[in-house]
């Protein structure tokens, strides 16, 4: 592999394939349709996924872009039945608290078309939680903070990765958001520069699953061309 010194930093040559405008548009095409069929589930089978599986689900999450790539992204993976039910237990009482009293009637209004409620078996059935922490900063040997850069933006473009990656492998998640979430730091002993991020259940869906038939928004709706 070609490699070259740039003020001292060093780089290497960069190869990709690129197609013929047709064969192009028809990949994308074909990579959208693809993508559309993605759908949230929240009934999951228990039926267990290879380590193996998960462990190259996260290494795809990880190839993402991030700031100064520093890459401020923790994935833990919890399969034991213990922790997922502390994690169960917790989520539900903020749940609880969302459900009756913090959310407004106009937003229990929107979620209506989903059927959700307070109570999240997900949590306990799928074979793995996987937890994202988002790094506000660093920590090196010395115990020398070191800034991190864009961690929202960062640690988000990790977790479409990481869905896009789920969904290749025929596997099912859901994003699942309890507000707070500082009681995943508590469950999982997370240190202090870690914060919660996104918690997805990841595995098979039940056999038979029902899902919302809802529609996303056309081209029209979401792109303006200049």
């Amino acid at each position: 592999m070609q490699s070259k010194l740039i003020n001292g930093h060093p780089f290497i040559a960069y190869s990709h394939e690129t197609f013929a405008p047709a064969a192009m548009a028809q990949r994308t095409l074909d990579f959208y349709q693809w993508l559309d069929r993605r759908r949230t589930v929240r009934e999951f089978s228990d039926r267990p996924v290879p380590k193996e599986v998960m462990d190259n689900l996260i290494q795809a999450a990880s190839t993402a872009p991030s700031g100064a790539h520093k890459q401020p992204w923790t994935f833990c993976v919890v399969s034991d039945p213990g922790l997922k039910k502390q994690i169960r237990i917790e989520a539900e009482k903020e749940e609880f608290e969302s459900y009756h009293g913090r959310m407004s009637d106009a937003w229990k209004k929107d979620i209506e078309k989903l059927q959700t409620d307070w109570q999240k078996p997900f949590l306990e059935i799928a074979p793995y939680l996987i937890v994202v922490f988002k790094k506000a900063y660093d920590v090196d040997g010395n115990g020398m903070r070191h800034n991190n850069y864009y961690v929202t933006e960062s640690v988000g473009l990790a977790c479409g990765f990481l869905l896009a990656a789920i969904h290749h492998a025929g596997l099912v998640a859901l994003t699942h958001t309890p507000s707070p979430m500082n009681f995943l730091s508590t469950i999982l002993q997370r240190p202090e520069n870690e914060r919660p991020f996104l918690l997805i259940p990841t595995g098979y869906p039940l056999k038979e699953t029902f899902v919302p038939d809802l529609k996303r928004k056309n081209l029209g709706e979401i792109a303006v061309y200049y």
